[in-house]
């Protein structure tokens, strides 16, 4: 089938010997052999020209198909078993990568010598494709539905504000008291300044209102709460710390944890590269321990 295919493509035998790399008596021994086997003349033959017959043109369109699925199979196989190298481009938010994956990349590094990392710390949504990225690692609910995503940890948003704060502001004791406070806001979120809070009653809630404060860095909100500035809507990976510590305290502590997934990204396709992959498994092993509030 692929001796037939390659002289279709090449359009003689001379020039699909050279490409297959064997005799020109062996592509023709491997075409006649296929045409007996189906009972069909495939291929018109002359002094000049080659050129496959009307039964041919359309086994040809069968035949190629059914090659190119064998060649990604076969590199499917190679891909898996070949150990990780190259390039590893990971688009990371600036504050969970400075404070948790950072920590943790050398482990990494150490496991593959092989892979260089070129983690990018922004706090803005990327297009992996285009702008170069093998991965991405995101927080909440996944936007791009043609990614491929595999959850490795979980965190819950509360809100938070300092003992300081609600001594002076006093506390609110429900969704709506919010309009009445200072609210910090995370100036990158698409949806701007409404933050989507779960009601006792299951619903979710969109509070709305321009906040006090608006920074494109989670740590930096959570710097502000700690000051008294306001009320920041945090997960827990940024705010655990400073809540053991009484630093922070939650807000409304009666409303619904608002449970999010912590997700590796990457491009759609066949089959996942192999420093890819292993470094997916590498943030599934290293935040097993990670649950939404144990942080």
């Amino acid at each position: 089938m692929e001796a037939f295919a390659t002289v279709v493509d090449q359009g003689g035998f001379t020039d699909a010997a050279r490409k297959m790399g064997i005799s020109k008596s062996a592509v023709s021994k491997h075409v006649s052999s296929l045409e007996a086997r189906l009972g069909a003349r495939l291929l018109n033959r002359t002094t000049r020209r080659v050129s496959p017959t009307e039964i041919g043109l359309a086994y040809y369109d069968r035949a190629r198909r059914v090659l190119n699925d064998a060649g990604e199979a076969d590199a499917l196989v190679t891909s898996m078993q070949s150990a990780p190298s190259g390039l590893l481009r990971i688009s990371v938010a600036t504050d969970f990568g400075v404070n948790h994956l950072s920590p943790v990349l050398g482990d990494f590094l150490k496991d593959y010598p092989d892979v260089t990392v070129n983690m990018v710390l922004n706090n803005r949504y990327v297009e992996l494709i285009s702008e170069g990225f093998d991965m991405a690692i995101r927080v909440g609910e996944l936007e791009d539905s043609s990614l491929r995503a595999r959850k490795f940890a979980e965190t819950t948003r509360r809100m938070v504000g300092s003992p300081a704060y609600f001594e002076k502001f006093g506390r609110p004791k429900k969704i709506d008291d919010l309009n009445e406070h200072k609210l910090l806001h995370y100036s990158s979120e698409a949806s701007g300044n409404v933050w989507k809070v779960p009601a006792p009653s299951g619903e979710v809630r969109q509070v709305r209102t321009a906040g006090w404060l608006s920074v494109n860095d989670g740590q930096s909100l959570l710097n502000a709460a700690i000051a008294g500035l306001g009320i920041a809507y945090l997960p827990s990976f940024l705010y655990a710390d400073a809540m053991a510590k009484g630093l922070v305290e939650d807000a409304i502590p009666d409303l619904p944890a608002d449970i999010q997934g912590i997700y590796a990204v990457y491009p759609p396709g066949r089959f996942t590269q192999p420093k890819v992959r292993a470094f997916i498994d590498f943030l599934v092993s290293a935040f097993a321990d990670k649950g939404p509030d144990n942080w």
